[in-house]
């Protein structure tokens, strides 16, 4: 069995945080927070400040921003409840860029096969 500090500790502690803030949106009742997930977090090494990026399916508006912002000190607050750190960090949400990028060369991709097609 392979030993756990093969993996690096700013990954562990990354996938951590985002497991226990992706938990803890799902049980947040604002409704501008319907469809957002969780993809990633890139936490500093010195764990003082956390980026946290999100997907909001179909949605591209700054209301999903303004809803984690305005969320941030609560979910902060249970990450400090759920996870054993020696600093518990500020958090920056971020839309997850790769989201959008995955679906532009998705719709490339059809679009060339509907070019082959016809």
């Amino acid at each position: 069995m392979p030993s756990a500090r093969r993996y690096p500790r700013t990954l562990r502690v990354n996938e951590v945080v985002r497991e226990a803030l992706a938990d803890d949106l799902e049980r947040l009742s604002d409704p501008r927070l319907e469809m957002v997930t969780i993809t990633g977090v890139d936490v500093s090494p010195d764990l003082r400040h956390a980026t946290v990026w999100y997907a909001a399916l179909g949605r591209h508006d700054d209301e999903v921003g303004a809803a984690l912002r305005s969320a941030g000190p609560h979910l902060r607050a249970t990450l400090g409840r759920q996870v054993r750190l020696k600093y518990l960090p500020e958090l920056h949400f971020r839309e997850d860029p790769a989201i959008e990028a995955g679906q532009r060369v998705e719709d490339i991709i059809r679009e060339l096969h509907r070019d082959q097609d016809s």
